[in-house]
């Protein structure tokens, strides 16, 4: 109970005291997952409204399989990634393996399903209520993409936010493809494995403590975002 204590105590010591070794690895792991999310919600906004508007066949197929995407395993994801980036991949020639920018990649191909997904249902729903008013404007699928994301832009920031909180607390992608080198590529998650299993609880709790506050920052804000919107509909 006693080492438990001190264990906590030092972790609070370490995040307080704005210990530089800990806020290194929390520095790349938010670059890194917002470096994802931005990516994914470039990709994945404009798709989720295409797919949304668009009639084609197998559509339904797709749809189908965005939202089963949505649930895609990590350790998977890592390992595609890193079949790809490996020196007898497609992409081995690039040397991306073990560096950040193979972490951005992991992360994105995780967090836009999710985007995508939520895109898609929001524009839907929102052609649904707004179509026939565009229609009549002479607003056609194409034009209408960006007025109904725009329109859609609360309930779309929830779903990026959703992805951000996903990528930050993601650890088997970014492990198989980061390495998890110290300095390099450890981030939050992989960091609080690595020195889980050393034994070094103080800065495994610490950046437990850390990754906790982000998740829960990240939950303020969206419910924060869905205020807004909710209000920004009624004044409407």
């Amino acid at each position: 109970m006693s080492s438990s204590a001190d264990a906590l105590s030092t972790a609070l010591s370490l995040v307080l005291g704005a210990d530089p070794g800990l806020w290194a690895i929390v520095g790349l792991s938010l670059s890194v997952s917002l470096a994802a999310v931005t990516l994914a919600a470039l990709i994945g906004l404009p798709l989720g409204a295409l797919v949304a508007l668009a009639r084609f066949p197998g559509r339904g197929a797709v749809i189908v399989v965005l939202n089963a995407f949505m649930g895609l395993p990590p350790v998977v994801v890592g390992l595609v990634v890193y079949l790809s980036l490996s020196r007898a991949g497609p992409l081995g020639s690039w040397g991306l393996l073990f560096t950040p920018t193979a972490m951005v990649v992991a992360q994105t191909i995780l967090v836009l399903p999710i985007v995508a997904a939520l895109a898609r249902q929001t524009v839907e729903d929102l052609w649904g209520e707004y179509g026939e008013q565009l229609r009549s404007l002479g607003v056609g699928t194409a034009r209408a993409v960006p007025t109904l994301l725009w329109e859609g832009r609360f309930a779309l920031a929830t779903a990026c936010l959703a992805g951000f909180g996903r990528a930050s607390a993601e650890v088997g992608a970014v492990m198989i493809v980061g390495g998890n080198i110290a300095g390099v590529t450890r981030t939050m998650t992989t960091a609080i494995a690595l020195e889980t299993s050393k034994g070094d609880l103080p800065l495994a709790l610490a950046l437990g403590i850390v990754l906790l506050a982000v998740i829960a920052g990240v939950n303020a804000v969206a419910a924060g975002v869905s205020a807004v919107g909710r209000r920004t509909a009624g004044v409407g």
